[in-house]
């Protein structure tokens, strides 16, 4: 089961381009609570729910895709029956909620731009344990936010 989930996670994480130079580290260090897509509503914001299963210590899905930046509203759900939390970045700052056992929450996060964001758990040694999880948005750099500079080889 467990090698079947993360061969569907490794293919996955391949088709959103994930597993290449300057990419190869989100599908190799998260614990593999499995990846999934924000869904978009008519008013243009998305929405997931995560879980933290009994006795796993990983958020699941463990990596969110959101088609392009925007407004993401989480709904995290702690079924472990220790308390954890999560702070999740937020165009600089970040949201932080507190997740008693067998509880639930939301937070509402923007994030402006493409790339990969970090979340964890940081009480007790949560992070340290591996309770992380992280936030891919697609999409390319505005054309005023990009660097001036040639092009770089790529492989």
């Amino acid at each position: 089961m467990a090698k079947a989930r993360e061969k569907q996670l490794s293919q996955m994480v391949s088709e959103l381009g994930l597993d290449k130079q300057n990419g190869g580290a989100i599908g190799r260090l998260l614990n593999h609570g499995g990846l999934a897509h924000a869904e978009e509503g008519s008013d243009g914001r998305m929405k997931i729910q995560i879980r933290i299963p009994e006795d796993e210590l990983t958020y699941s899905p463990s990596i969110t895709v959101m088609p392009h930046a925007g407004e993401l509203e989480i709904e995290f759900f702690n079924d472990d029956t220790n308390t954890h939390c999560a702070q999740v970045p937020s165009n600089g700052d970040y949201q932080w909620i507190w997740l008693p056992n067998h509880s639930t929450g939301k937070v509402t996060v923007q994030l402006d731009g493409p790339g990969y964001y970090w979340y964890s758990s940081n009480v007790g040694n949560d992070e340290g344990r591996g309770l992380m999880g992280a936030i891919v948005v697609m999409g390319e750099v505005p054309e005023e936010a990009r660097l001036d500079r040639p092009a770089q080889p790529r492989p």
